[in-house]
């Protein structure tokens, strides 16, 4: 199959939107120096973007069989526009959690449908290389994030700004969309939540479940702790300690793009091993870090080394039943509520040891999940 140009851009383009869930990241450092919360209480900010995935994954997955998977992309933009209006026009804790409730369902609805939308337009071997694309440009968008931050800041007045940013994206995103003309193929009929959960009683799906559920956890985990450990260990500033975050994105973005490159020539499970074992090997050295620069490598090291592994593991679990791909779609997507666990275990920890080394003992646990994942997994064809 010639992929069509025309209707592979607007499609990676709804990536740079995907991103937008990672700019609850630096929203917790803001929304807790703003509303005084303690570290227990800010670690369940991310949870209201990231619980949805545990919800709704799988109600989604079975509405895109009815609506079809551009019809559910385009009510993911919907909601996520309204999510990103809501704090400009009111600016408290509960407008906020509002907010990231309703960018957490969006972003759920997208990420179930975008993936399979993208099978859509890219077929074969290019499918792994093509998710990897797409979680460049994810990466990208998560980048800029905190640019946008700062830029609101120092040029609007209030970081807020950022939303009515991310809304006109998404528009603009949208419109595009509408405008593309893709085939989809008709849907399996009949499925139900119960037969899609099924799906985990086979082991290899099983496996790559909580292979997703753990690397969004070390993604959004890493994402959170990197500004608190310049503000605990180097005293820096709110506002200049999410540069932290924007080095894990240029990095992770960085990574995804070679990854794009290797994949068409590399095994993804062989890629896969290579780069958990140099993630767990950063993680370690971030536990001694002391200084801004040597905090700032170490988190640029974890982003580029476990940029590629979301699609890998994305791809392998679409592999293992073309017939159910909207099902397991929706089951791997559901394992991004990791983002909604990791990071309330890792405010527990925090503050149960005192310091950030507790949120980094979490991350770890998590990287080593995936070195198993890593050893236990057989490609498939």
């Amino acid at each position: 199959m010639k992929t069509n140009i025309t209707q592979l851009l607007p499609v990676l383009f709804g990536f740079f939107i995907m991103g937008f869930c990672d700019v609850v990241g630096i929203s917790t450092s803001y929304v807790q120096h703003d509303f005084n919360l303690n570290e227990t209480m800010a670690g369940f900010i991310p949870s209201m973007v990231f619980i949805w995935f545990l919800l709704l994954s799988l109600p989604s997955a079975l509405l895109m069989n009815r609506i079809g998977r551009k019809n559910m992309v385009q009510l993911s933009n919907l909601i996520t526009i309204a999510g990103m209006l809501i704090p400009f026009f009111s600016y408290t804790l509960v407008t906020c959690m509002a907010a990231f409730l309703l960018l957490g369902i969006g972003n759920t609805m997208l990420q179930v449908s975008l993936n399979p939308l993208l099978t859509n337009v890219v077929k074969g071997n290019a499918l792994t290389s093509s998710l990897t694309a797409g979680q460049v440009i994810k990466a990208v968008s998560s980048f800029c994030g905190p640019f946008i931050a700062v830029f609101a800041v120092n040029c609007l007045g209030n970081w807020q700004y950022l939303f009515p940013i991310f809304a006109a994206i998404t528009v603009m995103s949208a419109l595009w969309l509408q405008f593309t003309t893709i085939h989809e193929e008709p849907a399996e009929k009949g499925s139900s939540i119960m037969a899609s959960l099924k799906l985990l009683g086979d082991k290899r799906v099983c496996l790559l479940f909580l292979g997703i559920f753990f690397v969004v956890g070390v993604d959004v985990g890493t994402n959170i702790v990197a500004p608190k450990m310049l503000i605990e260990r180097c005293a820096y500033a709110v506002q200049d300690a999410g540069y932290a975050s924007s080095v894990y994105f240029v990095c992770r973005t960085a990574g995804a793009f070679i990854g794009t490159l290797f994949l068409t020539r590399v095994s993804g499970v062989t890629y896969f091993r290579i780069n958990i074992i140099a993630a767990i090997a950063s993680i370690a050295i971030l536990f001694m870090a002391a200084s801004a620069p040597v905090i700032m490598c170490a988190v640029g090291l974890i982003g580029f080394f476990c940029s590629s592994i979301f699609s890998i593991i994305y791809s392998e679990a679409l592999k293992t039943n073309p017939e159910k791909e909207n099902e397991i779609s929706g089951l791997m997507i559901m394992g991004v509520f990791g983002g909604a666990v990791i990071p309330p275990a890792m405010g527990l920890c925090a503050d149960a040891i005192g310091n950030q080394c507790g949120s980094l003992i979490i991350i770890s646990v998590c990287l080593l999940y995936l070195g198993y994942c890593a050893l236990r997994l057989k490609a498939k064809a």
